[in-house]
This record gives structure tokens, sequence and C-alpha cells, in this order.
């Protein structure tokens, strides 16, 4: 008789490993599924908030990854080019964690930790394997597959972990509704070595930043600068992703004789959408998969990792005899944070920076630096930015 597994992984980015990590941990059989054949190298999400890293560090994942990482213990929003500015200390919520600072590091690094920890200890881990069908009834659930050499196969297991990102298979062939919206404007992303923090006073590893007309953001990485940038005005996406217009807009941040050299130039839509139940059966949705937002404020890949920590340890409970619909509580703990803690609050961050009228930029901008003058509103304000805050509400939820 063939031998069940209790999970089905689909996804090997930073929650399906998370989640991979935790089952492992807890000696739970579980089979992953990545439809690449290789973990990627792309930039994607880059700050990693202080819950995640305490989280990891009970995986023994934080310390190699902040070793590979860039330590940021303040962020900023601020005016260009007068330097005008707010900018959050960390340290003001050391007493509530043990890494009082942001991460600025490639969650590809976090991925590779992950899997070469995994692997070394015998992890069943299936790369460039695709999942194309998903079916289930009241005793388990049967994913259909096809392998790099176009071969088809199925396995099946008492609960599947959808950890398969934005474009979800799984999300899709159950037919989950993943209701929202898509914002007009088209981020720009172009990376480059050139030093900007010794050529603008007092910049932060992570900075929203306001100019004349529009706005751009900066946020360094170990070995490099990642520019978040905009068409202007009528401008169209083709003629902003030109060299001359990427170049246009860094010599509006930093003139500099030469020119920047620019490594890669990304385009990419942002959206903010989120599914109605986080569980189907005994499918259960995580991280992009599940909800969508902006990435203004780096909350999307925290809380996807914060996902897997809550399903995993309801699966656990599941798993030694309580009952199914124990299930139904990772979505009430996780799902209203996400709406209310994570797309609301990017959705807020990102209409901030959008903002055009330079009166109501300046009375935003002065608002924020009444907030870090305050000790009580600055730890307050700390605490729901870095995540810490919705934790603690969701920790509430039975």
């Amino acid at each position: 008789m063939k031998q069940v597994k209790p999970i089905i992984i689909v996804g090997a980015g930073p929650v399906g490993l998370t989640a991979a990590m935790l089952l492992q941990k807890r000696k739970i059989p579980f089979t992953l599924y990545e439809a690449e054949p290789e973990l990627p190298d792309d930039l994607r999400a880059s700050t990693f908030h202080p819950p995640t890293l305490d989280m990891l560090e009970t995986l023994g994942v934080a310390a190699p990854l902040v070793a590979q990482g860039l330590v940021s213990p303040t962020w900023q929003v601020r005016m260009h080019p007068s330097g005008e500015r707010a900018v959050f200390d960390l340290s003001v919520i050391s007493d509530a964690t043990n890494h009082p600072y942001r991460l600025q590091c490639e969650q590809s690094k976090l991925c590779r930790i992950m899997l070469d920890m995994l692997i070394a200890e015998g992890a069943d881990i299936r790369m460039g394997v695709k999942v194309e069908g998903v079916e289930q009834d009241d005793h388990g659930v049967r994913v259909a597959l096809r392998d790099s050499k176009n071969e088809a196969t199925t396995d099946e297991a008492d609960f599947l972990i959808a950890a398969d990102g934005a474009r979800s298979v799984v999300r899709s062939a159950l037919g989950f509704p993943f209701k929202g919206k898509t914002y007009p404007e088209t981020t720009i992303l172009a990376t480059t070595h050139f030093p900007f923090d010794e050529h603008l006073e007092g910049l932060s590893n992570v900075n929203y930043v306001w100019k004349e007309g529009g706005t751009f953001s900066l946020l360094r990485l170990p070995d490099l600068w990642r520019c978040s940038l905009y068409p202007d005005g009528e401008e169209s996406i083709e003629d902003a992703l030109e060299p001359a217009s990427i170049e246009r807009k860094l010599q509006e941040i930093v003139k500099v004789d030469g020119g920047h050299k620019v490594d890669q130039i990304r385009p990419y839509r942002i959206h903010m959408r989120i599914v109605d139940d986080y569980r189907s059966g005994r499918v259960l949705l995580a991280g992009d998969a599940a909800h969508l937002n902006s990435p203004s404020g780096g909350m999307g890949m925290n809380g996807g990792i914060h996902d897997a920590f809550e399903l995993v340890n309801t699966l656990e409970e599941i798993l030694n005899g309580a009952a199914l619909d124990r299930l139904d509580r990772y979505t009430r703990r996780r799902r209203p944070i996400a709406e209310q803690e994570i797309l609301t609050q990017a959705d807020r961050n990102r209409a901030r920076m959008q903002e055009r009228d330079p009166a109501k930029r300046l009375e935003s901008l002065q608002a924020l630096q009444r907030t870090v003058a305050d000790p009580d509103a600055a730890r307050e304000h700390l605490l729901r930015s870095s995540m810490i805050a919705g934790l603690r509400k969701a920790a509430e939820i039975a």
C-alpha cells in the first residue's frame, strides 16, 4: 500500500522553503515541488523586518543571512534635493525584538541558505517539477505533475501548502477568487554600484524620496543600490525604460560626470489583491499566492514567511489530533492582518509617496517628523511598520 505523506509544498521561494524547514524541524514528512530547475537570482524582495529575523533565528537561518546582508538601523522619508527628512531609528523597539534593524539582503540568498540546509538534512525536494492540476476530497489532495523530461506523474498527501507565488497554479486550479486592483503606475527598477551615500547627506540604507513632480526610492544592498524610478509626466513606459531616461533620472538624484553605470533595468506593475479564504478543504495558500501588496514598506515577503509559521503550527496541531476545522484559525489569524496591516499600510505608504501637491507633502513630512520626535508615537509607529504589532494582534485571535 502506498504511503501517503502528510504534506505537499508547492514553491521553493522564501515561503515554501520556510514551511519546509519548519516541517523538517518537527519531523513531519513532506515533499516540495518547484517548477524551476534552479533557484532564481533575479532581484525580488530585499528587506527583512525584525520579527522575521527573530523567526528565522529559531531555524538557524538568521545568522548566516545577516552575514550576507546589510544591517540597516534606520530608514527615512526625505525631500530631494533639500534633504529634509524624517528618520526612524529601530533601536527604539530593541526591547521587542532580538534584531532591532531592517536587514537589506536579496531573498535569493535566504532561499539558497535554506535549500542547502534542507538538502543536507535529506529533505525531499523536487526541482524542475511543475504542478499541472490539483484535486482533493475529504481524505486528501492529489496533484498532477510534469518533470523536466516532460514525464507526467502524480502524488498525493493529506494537505497541500500552496506557496507558488503571485501566479499560483494551485490558486487558479481551485478557483480561489483573487480580488483587488492593479495600480496605474509602472515602477522601473534600476540597479547601480554608484555610492549615493557618499553624495547625499544623512542617507539611510532605506530611503523613500519625493522629488519635484515625482518620487523615487533608494534601497541599499551590500554591493549595490536598488533605485525605484517612475515615468515622468506623459512619458511612455517604453521611453522610460530607455537608458537615456534612466540616466536623466539618476542625474536628478546625483549629478556625476561620465554618467551612472546601471547594471539591471526591470519594469514591474504593482498589485493589491487578497483571497477571501486562505483555505479550501485541505489546500492552504500562503505568501503571494494568498495576498499581493505594494512593495512600499517591504512587507510582502515578510508577511508570507509569517504565514508559513502560523500555517505549520496549525498543521502540526491537526496532525496531532486536533479537529480539521482548526485550519480555519489560520485564515482568521492571517487574513485580517494581511488586509489591515500589510495591504492597507503598503497602500498608505504608496499613496504618501505618490502625492504631488508640495503643501501636502510638506504636511506629511512634518507629521512624520513629529512622530519621530515623540518617543511613544515613534515606538507605536515602528512596532506597526516593522510588523510586530500585527503579529501580536494575530496571536490574540482564537
